[in-house]
């Protein structure tokens, strides 16, 4: 029934952001025309986390990560490309991460797991 999810960047730099996504993070698309690129993203895992504790965000908020083996060498690779890391690595409790300044204003987070990941 459900074969796949459809994850959705909003930006104000959305051609840059394509672009980034291409080229510094590696994802291959595909051009439905006029440069909208829809990416073939890597497996994908979807977690549910409760609202009850300090600092957590309102019911109905939703995260894009990514995720990666080792986020020393994610991380060199990725500044080699020009991707600015923001902050240095830090325990995120499932795993070490930190964040990604992505063209539109925003950061992502790319964690190392922690966690043994589902096959």
């Amino acid at each position: 029934m459900i074969r796949g999810v459809h994850a959705m960047f909003y930006s104000s730099e959305a051609k840059e952001l394509r672009e980034f996504l291409r080229d510094k993070l590696g994802f291959s698309a595909t051009d439905t025309g006029d440069g909208w690129l829809i990416f073939d993203a890597p497996k994908t895992e979807i977690g549910c986390h409760p609202t009850d504790h300090d600092n957590s965000p309102p019911s109905g908020t939703h995260d894009i990560s990514f995720y990666c083996d080792d986020l020393n060498t994610a991380t060199q690779a990725l500044k080699e490309r020009g991707v600015r890391i923001v902050g240095e690595p830090k325990d995120v409790g499932y795993g070490r991460a930190v964040r990604l300044e992505v063209p539109g204003g925003f950061t992502l987070e790319l964690y190392e797991p922690r966690y043994k990941q589902p096959q």
